[in-house]
């Protein structure tokens, strides 16, 4: 027990020492390097945390988080049931789906503007176009892992296609899908910082460029220790689920 909690304290503190040394260094050099130091950082987090604008950008940044997963599971899984199951549909589209997936979201900036417009489209868009390659293969390698003794014996008692869908397929795999959505929380929460400074004026991803704009580096660096601070949360959400699921 005392090991569990000493060994991540350590390395926090250790990745503390090594922002101040940074920071210390830096300061000789550049002068401004002062602001973004632990110590002025941390107030500023205070402040950010004592306030409400801190509070609701987060609060927009965490709806479009939700959103663009959603999207994202809404397609991703049909999809890779469809994968899993179709030999053929897998063939005709694998070679699609691997293009797609090595684009960078970001890439897609300029065209999700143009057709989408300004506003929260285009940042869903790119959220959902990020997260949703994650759970498509995960929840086709799920399928392609499945005991086809499950599927003969829903065969034999007479399943339709949707009873063997949702009582034989997707509980056989949902272990693998929440694998995916865990993936793709990590994903979607480094895209959204980006995406927000997409002609929103709101969210975390504005706050950052707001800060810079204003010269509140203090400000900056306490907002993306606060953006590390909820991707970490996200994620041992994700893990929970998955823990919780696995144990059930």
């Amino acid at each position: 027990m005392a090991r569990r909690i000493l060994l991540p304290g350590a390395g926090i503190v250790a990745a503390l020492l090594l922002w101040w040394l940074g920071s210390h260094l830096l300061t000789a050099r550049t002068p401004v390097a002062t602001a973004f130091a632990p110590w002025p950082s941390a107030k500023a987090l205070a402040a950010l945390l004592a306030g409400a604008d801190i509070w609701y950008h987060a609060r927009l940044s965490l709806q479009r988080v939700s959103v663009g997963l959603l999207l994202a599971f809404a397609f991703g899984v049909p999809l890779g049931v469809l994968t899993g199951l179709s030999r053929s549909f897998s063939q005709a589209t694998t070679p699609v789906f691997q293009f797609l997936r090595m684009i960078s979201p970001l890439s897609w900036m300029p065209i999700a503007v143009m057709v989408l417009g300004v506003g929260d489209a285009p940042v869903y868009f790119l959220l959902a176009f990020a997260a949703v390659w994650p759970i498509l293969l995960s929840t086709a390698a799920g399928v392609a892992q499945l005991d086809a003794n499950w599927l003969l014996l829903a065969r034999s008692l007479s399943a339709t296609r949707r009873e063997t869908l949702f009582r034989v397929i997707l509980p056989g795999i949902t272990a693998q899908i929440l694998t995916g959505v865990r993936l793709s929380i990590g994903i979607i929460w480094i895209v959204l910082v980006p995406a927000e400074m997409l002609g929103v004026s709101a969210g975390l991803g504005y706050f950052i460029l707001d800060t810079r704009d204003r010269l509140a580096y203090s400000e900056l660096m306490a907002a993306i220790v606060l953006i590390g601070a909820l991707g970490y949360l996200l994620d041992l959400l994700a893990r929970w689920m998955h823990a919780r699921w696995l144990h059930a």
